[in-house]
This record gives C-alpha cells, structure tokens and sequence, in this order.
C-alpha cells in the first residue's frame, strides 16, 4: 500500500526526516513512534502530499504520489496534528463540505455524514457550531472528516489527544474497525496507544528509522528470569544448557539467587531444557519464565543506546 525509499525533508538547515525508507502493506496498522520533534509529522505531511521532500520517492497504491498527487490524496483519509476546522460552522455542515470536497453526491454525502457522526459518536453535538465544542468532540470531528468518503488509507496524527479515558477507549475501537478495510497508520508519542491497536511499530528518532518491526517480534525475549536457592556451580551448570548464550547474576541473599540467562534459541525449547538440567544437578529451582518485555522497555532501550551512541561520538570528537 504505501512504498518510501529514501525520503528526506529539511527546513533550512534542519533535517528533520533523513533518507527513510520503509513499507507498508495493505490491510496493516502502524505505529508511528517517537519523541516530539523526530520527524513524525513531517513524514505524514508529505505522505499525504502537504510537503513537497526534498530527495526520495513515495508509491501508495502503486501511485507515485509526484506524478498523481489528486488520486493519491482522494484515497487517502487525513487528520492533522492540530485537527484543523471552521469553527464557525455547524459539525453537520462542516462534514457535509468536506463531503463535497470529495466529490460525493448529495444522497451520497448524507448517508457519508450519518455515519462518519455515528461511528464517531457525534450525534448529540451535530447541530452545534465547532467553536462551541471541548477539545475532545473537536478531535472527533476531525476524525469523522478523515473517515467519511471511506479511505483505503488513514492517517491520524495524534488521534486520541485532548480525549478523556472512555473517549480514547471508543477512538481505539473505531480505529480497529476501520483497519477492517483500510491500512492505517497512527502517529502518537503514547506507547499504550500503538500497542492497543498497532500490528507494527516504526519508531523515528531525529529523523532517521531507529526500528521497524511487528509488536508481537518485538516484544519477544529471548532472555529468561532464573530464582534458585543459591548453590555453587550454577552459573557454570547454566551454560552447560544447548540453547544459552550467557548467563548474569542478578543478585542474591541467603535464600535466593537471581539469573538472567540469555538464549539464542526460543524460551518455549530452553526453558524445559534448563529446568531439567538444573534439578537432575542437585539445584533447588524455585522460579523460571521467560522475561516479559513492553513497548515502553523496547522504547527506552533504543534512546538510551542512541543516547549512549552519542554520547561515545562527542568523547571521540573531543578527543
């Protein structure tokens, strides 16, 4: 559905995207992470043909979108970061415009608004004017106007921001509805938000690609959390296991000894291995599992290596 090889964008002497490149296929929905500023936005401003790149190119449904940017755009379903509309208007005209906008007929535009103002649960604001709304239904407008004329690709840019707790819970489920019959792709700095809807995870940082990945690989480890009574010969009893490449004391007390034990083969074939090869030795196990890894630790492990990185590069400059 969507193809980017090598996209840059700058804004003067700022790169703020830099040669990036990635898929995504039909029917998935990506999550877009990174902290503000590392080049989320400008990605989906050009994807969606709001910014010209300076240097790459960009296919969505087989499109270029430099040689068909109007068919491109009219696949495409798009809510800003700002969620721009007229506030003077009423929510029902404003959808109906933009239905307009898109080419719909006049019987086609009513059955589009009924639902957009459905499925976004708009119902009881429809005839009021937008400048009259709190944050939150403005946010759902801006969601019905991207959602009306039935995208094969979405876009949202931080969709659930300024929605309370059961306003996000609802954009959570209408963004897996949609993804029914769409590829989407959110933005968000909310790690929570990519791993309640998202399939993958495209994390930026200063605008290059840190990761690019599936959620269910990424959150996979190969590393198990060992508790023993502590006995001599673990540590070398551990590393005997087909299956272990390392082991680390974590730490210890007079009851209990504590391991990491890192593998280069799945937790599902080690563990049983391990579990066996310790009690037939003497060891008294008391817990072993596979160590349980969030979006966040992913999140956190990839800035603190870059930090990490950089932080290597100044000392090597200064020196």
């Amino acid at each position: 559905m969507i193809k980017v090889e090598g996209l840059t964008r700058s804004y003067g002497d700022f790169t703020a995207v830099d040669q990036v490149s990635f898929q995504i296929g039909k029917g998935e929905v990506i999550g877009l992470l990174g902290h503000n500023g590392a080049g989320k936005t400008t990605i989906m401003k050009v994807l969606t043909g709001f910014l010209e790149p300076d240097r790459g190119r960009i296919e969505i449904d087989g499109l270029d979108i430099a040689e068909h940017r109007t068919e491109v755009q009219r696949k495409i379903g798009y809510l800003p970061e700002n969620c721009p509309v007229y506030p003077e208007m009423t929510v029902i005209d404003y959808l109906e415009y933009i239905a307009s906008l898109h080419g719909l007929d006049s019987p086609a535009q009513q059955q589009a608004v009924a639902e957009a103002i459905r499925e976004t649960r708009l119902e009881p604001k429809a005839t009021q004017l937008i400048n009259t709304l709190s944050r939150g239904y403005r946010q759902r407008v801006g969601v019905a106007q991207a959602i009306l004329h039935r995208p094969q690709l979405l876009i949202l840019d931080e969709p659930t921001n300024g929605l309370d707790p059961s306003q996000i819970q609802h954009m959570r489920s209408l963004i897996k509805t949609q993804a029914e019959n769409a590829t989407v792709l959110i933005s968000t700095h909310v790690l929570q938000e990519v791993q309640a809807v998202c399939d993958r995870a495209i994390i930026i940082n200063n605008g290059h690609i840190a990761l690019d990945a599936r959620l269910d690989e990424l959150q996979s480890s190969r590393r198990l959390i060992l508790t023993v009574k502590p006995a001599q010969r673990v540590e070398d009893l551990l590393n005997e296991v087909a299956g272990v490449s390392g082991v680390t004391r974590a730490s210890s007390d007079d009851a209990h000894a504590h391991y990491f034990v890192d593998l280069d083969t799945p937790p599902e074939e080690t563990t049983p291995r391990v579990a066996r090869h310790l009690i037939e030795n003497g060891v008294e196990l008391m817990a072993i599992t596979p160590e349980q890894r969030d979006l966040e630790t992913v999140f956190r492990e990839i800035n603190e290596g870059i930090a990490q990185q950089n932080h290597t590069g100044e000392d090597t400059d200064h020196a």
